[in-house]
């Protein structure tokens, strides 16, 4: 892939947000009303720095003005900077849902979330990069559930610095639901279980991780099988905690590795990468607050395993 800029003027990010105050919240702050509906401080003091950020009946006001029941509150988001060293470059996007607040993104394996050194052209974020920059609008790259390179299915972006906040305090929550399938080696006893072997580094690696009932962190992880085949196992998980390689290191502890993990076991006899895909992920919706969910389907590469 070559970088491409494009010739295009870069406008601002805008969003609008609107709050009717319930009689509930009569008499707070505006600040302490928006922290009370998922805002950090840290998107308060950037709000403030913004234009014309916060009106109440046409007329701008200050953060620290009291709100009245019935009263309409409207945030005016305006984002002009772009994430720096993540150059446009065009690319296919399996695009599963997009609104004004948050993009999900079906990522094929093999394609790395973020530039990297060996990589710096060939990322998503590379790709939406490109695809913001052809609508004119700055690019942020806010990433809620980031994947492994090699790990393919659903992911979840921010389109701006609140939704991005309150994906992330969802995540950091345990209230945003993941579920993906793997293929195992082996046909496992038990149809359900739940791991629960803490994790941490091997002799302080960056990469590669190991069960460590010394020093590693809890980590939790449940499963069901869903069909056997081949001398091998269709496994939907659910994780209740989010290690690095968390999957992957439990199930080789287990004794059933994934197939084609280049790490922990690299056996290549059937797949050249890992068989691992996000293929569920509910979410309440972090602006509207609807409910969210989003599937999708196992990748060519897994299905031809089973």
């Amino acid at each position: 892939m070559t970088c491409y800029k494009m010739p295009i003027i870069i406008h601002l990010m805008n969003r609008t947000l609107t709050y009717e105050i319930s009689t509930e919240y009569d008499g707070f702050l505006i600040d302490k009303y928006l922290k009370s509906q998922g805002y950090s401080s840290a998107n308060i003091t950037a709000i403030k720095k913004m234009p014309n950020n916060v009106v109440i009946n046409g007329q701008w006001v200050h953060m620290n003005r009291k709100l009245s029941a019935g009263e309409v509150l409207t945030v005016n988001i305006s984002e002009d900077n772009s994430s720096e060293k993540i150059p446009p470059v065009k690319m296919a996007l399996d695009i599963v849902y997009e609104d004004e607040d948050i993009i999900v993104i079906n990522k094929p394996a093999g394609l790395p979330i973020h530039p990297s050194l060996n990589h710096y052209e060939d990322s998503l974020a590379n790709g939406l990069a490109y695809y913001y920059e052809s609508q004119g609008k700055p690019f942020i790259f806010r990433c809620a559930n980031r994947l492994d390179k090699n790990t393919s299915g659903l992911t979840v972006i921010a389109k701006h610095l609140v939704s991005a906040n309150i994906l992330s305090t969802m995540v950091k929550n345990r209230q945003f639901y993941r579920e993906y399938y793997a293929i195992v080696r082996g046909t496992l006893a038990e149809k359900t279980g739940t791991i629960d072997a803490p994790i941490g580094r091997v002799d302080d690696s960056i990469i590669t991780r190991q069960v460590d009932f010394e020093n590693g962190e809890r980590a939790v992880t449940h499963y069901e099988v869903i069909k056997g085949n081949n001398g091998h196992s269709l496994v939907s998980i659910h994780l209740e905690t989010g290690r690095t390689h968390q999957i992957r290191v439990h199930f080789k502890y287990i004794g059933h590795p994934l197939i084609g993990d280049h790490l922990y076991n690299p056996d290549f006899e059937y797949m050249n990468r890992q068989a691992l895909h996000s293929h569920k992920i509910e979410f309440t919706h972090p602006i509207a607050g609807s409910p969210m969910s989003f599937v999708a389907d196992l990748p060519t590469d897994m299905q031809f395993i089973l």
